[in-house]
């Protein structure tokens, strides 16, 4: 079988050039002596997988995709696809579904991430509904329906609000942080202010994520660390971008990137380049290999009071973010290898 090759979006004002993002990928690919092809990210949102990948050569394969995320009824189109030209994603539909989506992680993670609840909403973008790009909005859950989710995570104390994909960090205040679930209220607010927000790019519905301490580390307004890395180990803030003193901090987080349930590549979070990353990978490892997904990624962060570390997101590696000034030779050596 012929090394996998990348497929990569290309930009959205010229199909001949690669999207700006990926560009230095792509470069680094060729170095390597690896082969890439472009498709339409556009395209893919929009629902047509065939017009996508028209630039791909007719049976060629297998692919790894490197790109910009794409709602998992997307993505199944997207193989559906390059199948019909005779190609191959090496992540399956399932398989993306179940990395990219919490549902599809959270029952193997459970214990070793912030517990969690979910509400599905009639309009939100899902493995099986048309995603992002569809037009459609969905209507918020109020207070009593929120209740019963609220209950499973205790009925008290912070949370965190997203939906299966993302959350709304920058607006911390109004859409992603709940002091106190018993403000059932105050809940409902915040959960609405999400939804609005997200507007046709909410995912699945709404997940509300009990609120944990990590250890955290002064962030400058450029979007870095201070020049001195002052760690604010055990300082309470109330949400990593919000307003204040208190809003310039940020919790440590590192990603690793798995490989057939190896890790392959492990850096600081995208959100925080050059901030420390040396997780304890003893808990999260076995983990992974039960998910069973070939190419992953896992966001981790250490609790405040030093007791571990813990799994913050999980994500298909396929869409998944490298952070600024890192060498990700090795990762991709791995996947031209796979």
């Amino acid at each position: 079988m012929p090394a996998p090759a990348f497929l990569l979006p290309y930009h959205p004002l010229d199909p001949r050039r690669i999207d700006p993002q990926f560009a230095w990928e792509a470069r680094l690919l060729r170095d390597l002596g690896g082969e890439h092809h472009l498709v339409d990210h556009d395209a893919l949102l929009a629902g047509d997988a065939r017009a996508a990948v028209d630039r791909v050569p007719p049976g060629r394969g297998p692919f790894w995709y490197r790109g910009w995320m794409l709602p998992s009824a997307r993505y199944a189109d997207f193989a559906s696809a390059l199948a019909e030209r005779g190609g191959q994603l090496l992540t399956s539909p399932p398989g993306y579904a179940s990395a990219h989506e919490l549902p599809g992680w959270y029952g193997v993670f459970e214990g070793a991430t912030p517990q969690s609840v979910w509400l599905p909403l009639a309009g939100a973008g899902s493995a099986a509904g048309a995603g992002a790009g569809a037009g459609r909005r969905a209507e918020p859950p109020g207070a009593e329906r929120l209740a019963p989710a609220v209950a499973q995570l205790g009925g008290q104390g912070a949370a965190i609000v997203k939906d299966y994909v993302k959350s709304r960090k920058d607006e911390w205040d109004e859409a992603c942080f709940v002091p106190e679930l018993a403000d059932l209220s105050a809940v409902a607010r915040v959960v609405a202010r999400f939804v609005e927000l997200q507007g046709e790019y909410l995912t699945g519905g709404v997940v509300l994520r009990r609120f944990e301490e990590f250890t955290r580390v002064g962030w400058d307004a450029d979007g870095g660390l201070p020049a001195d890395g002052t760690r604010a180990d055990g300082v309470r803030a109330d949400g990593p971008t919000g307003s204040g003193q208190e809003g310039r901090r940020r919790a440590v987080e590192a990603r690793v990137w798995w490989l057939d349930g190896d890790p392959v590549l492990v850096g600081p979070h995208p959100d925080l380049p050059g901030g420390p990353a040396a997780p304890d990978l003893s808990v999260v490892r076995p983990l992974v290999r039960a998910l069973g997904c070939r190419f992953v990624t896992t966001d981790l962060a250490e609790r405040a009071d030093g007791s571990g570390w813990r799994v913050v997101e999980v994500g298909d590696g396929q869409v998944s973010e490298l952070p600024r000034g890192i060498d990700p030779s090795g990762l991709l050596i791995a996947l031209l290898a796979a």
